[in-house]
């Protein structure tokens, strides 16, 4: 792709000495796959008083390592990520916007071609980047790398088609890939079914590559790959290097496989509702248990940990937010996000150089394109020169701050076709939220402080204020060069249609006003 105007980036990074792991901090960067904010036991949605939110489910699952972490650390409750995963998990590695890539729905685990594809009310997808990552780009890893961090993968990748490089995480610059492959979730999450999805005529497709010494024994898949990655940890302790972990779990994805080790904890769930909360149990054993081994090693004071899901959930409930993986609406894209040391200790030097304040709260807006420069500045690793990231520095929000912090805006651009939602771009930039559909040609206007349920569509009542945001969405549509979803009869560009807004707008100027 020549579209980023990057010219040799990674030579401009050079060879930097090697460093000691106390020199600089271990990251182990948490990543959840399809976890919304209702799918756990702590509260990520507050009220204008800053009171937390009730969420119906936040009762039904047990996730006290997530419990633990942000009392340690610092509890982000307005994170978002893209509506599917491939474009938030390409972002995140990058610093560059999904769009602006052209890699904004999820790629095929095999070979390279259209994914969800479904003209609706004659509108069709764009000619989207289907190889997914663009191994021409610097990435996290790489700039890790090459800066002397271990850097390592464990778990789900989903950065490319296997009939392309950018399947395998090696390629991106880590040194060691677990589990790693083009599919987005597993054949099985059962080791008895060897992780595979052929026992009940699925296919080896979604097989889960290089875990054959699990196959036929009773492991769930989360287990398998946490202790994968805790024989990691302890060579990159060993050879006395700081590392970049990088666990990216399976879980929650669908298949909604139950976790035998937790299934006594949920006597009134069955089917869906059993295997997910197990599923979520599981997930945060794990994140207990390499904490656990962190400790064990005499390394968690010098560990962050960077808790992060990849979109909204596709759980039984996301109350009170609307919609699920997928949509244009809160539910599908805003996630729960934590930072904390591993072991707090205020003695500790890296942890003084940023000291997350204990059981504390931030409201920043955070996307994906934010991790690669906030890592870089904590592991206080050079970028190479250029001019083409999307991101944001999140350091000083991590330790609270109260500077000058990145815009408050988020564009959330999905011209594909999936089962909840189609076609659609949503645009935040601050409390209010402003979508459009271009199969539908529906605008909804939300204020989202008010409304976190985006249930009031507010485009009636304040015209003005709908066109300037729509103006606004646009504006940024333009500056990620964007591409618009088209008509596939004839290609043309299907385009945000303003003239509604304009002419409720333009009536209520006109308007006369009523004087009491």
């Amino acid at each position: 792709m020549k579209f980023i105007l990057i010219a040799a980036l990674l030579l401009t990074l050079g060879v930097i000495p090697a460093v000691t792991a106390a020199e600089r901090p271990n990251i182990l960067f948490f990543l959840v796959d399809d976890m919304g904010v209702a799918d756990t036991s702590v509260p990520f949605l507050y009220d204008k008083e800053g009171k937390p939110v009730e969420v119906p489910f936040n009762a039904r699952y047990r996730t006290p390592n997530m419990e633990k972490l942000a009392a340690q650390g610092r509890k982000f409750t307005n994170a978002h990520a893209y509506p599917v995963c491939t474009p938030t998990r390409v972002s995140l590695m990058t610093g560059i916007a999904a769009p602006r890539m052209h890699v904004t729905t999820w790629t095929d685990p095999q070979v390279t071609r259209d994914t969800d594809f479904q003209v609706k009310n004659g509108v069709g997808p764009p000619k989207w980047h289907m190889q997914g990552i663009d191994l021409s780009l610097p990435t996290l890893p790489r700039i890790l790398q090459q800066a002397g961090y271990r850097t390592i993968h464990c778990g789900k990748a989903h950065f490319g088609p296997e009939d392309t490089a950018a399947a395998d995480p090696l390629s991106l610059g880590f040194d060691v890939n677990i589990a790693g492959y083009g599919g987005g979730g597993p054949g099985s999450y059962w080791g008895e079914k060897n992780f595979s999805a052929a026992w009940r005529a699925g296919g080896h497709q979604w097989d889960i590559p290089g875990l054959d010494k699990y196959h036929g024994k009773d492991i769930f898949l989360t287990e398998a790959l946490t202790l994968e990655m805790d024989d990691q940890l302890e060579q990159s302790v060993a050879a006395k290097k700081p590392f970049f972990a990088y666990m990216s779990h399976y879980a929650v994805h669908a298949p909604f496989e139950t976790d035998s080790r937790f299934a006594a904890n949920y006597p009134k769930l069955t089917g869906k509702d059993l295997a997910f909360a197990t599923m979520v149990e599981g997930m945060d054993k794990s994140l207990g248990d390499l904490i656990a081994k962190l400790d064990a090693l005499g390394v968690a004071e010098d560990t962050l940990v960077v808790f992060y899901s990849d979109n909204g959930s596709e759980g039984p409930q996301n109350a009170p937010l609307r919609g699920r993986k997928g949509s244009r609406w809160e539910g599908g894209i805003r996630v729960p996000m934590i930072v904390a040391w591993a072991k707090p200790n205020p003695a500790n030097p890296l942890q003084q150089k940023l000291p997350i304040p204990a059981g504390s709260i931030d409201n920043t807006l955070v996307q994906p394109t934010d991790f690669l420069l906030t890592i870089a500045a904590i592991t206080g690793t050079k970028l190479p020169a250029g001019d083409v990231i999307d991101g944001h520095d999140l350091s000083a929000d991590f330790i609270g701050s109260r500077g000058t912090h990145q815009p408050q805006t988020f564009l959330a651009h999905f011209p594909h076709s999936r089962d909840s939602d189609a076609y659609f771009t949503a645009f935040i930039d601050g409390d209010w939220k402003i979508t459009y559909g271009y199969a539908d040609k529906n605008w909804q206007l939300t204020h989202l402080t008010a409304d976190i349920g985006e249930k009031d569509n507010l485009v009636a009542k304040k015209p003005a204020a709908a066109l300037i945001m729509a103006k606004r969405m646009i504006a940024a549509l333009k500056a990620e060069n964007a591409q618009y979803p088209v008509a596939p009869t004839t290609g043309a560009l299907v385009l945000p249609d303003l003239t509604p807004l304009q002419s409720a707008a333009k009536a209520a100027e006109t308007k006369p006003r009523k004087f009491r």
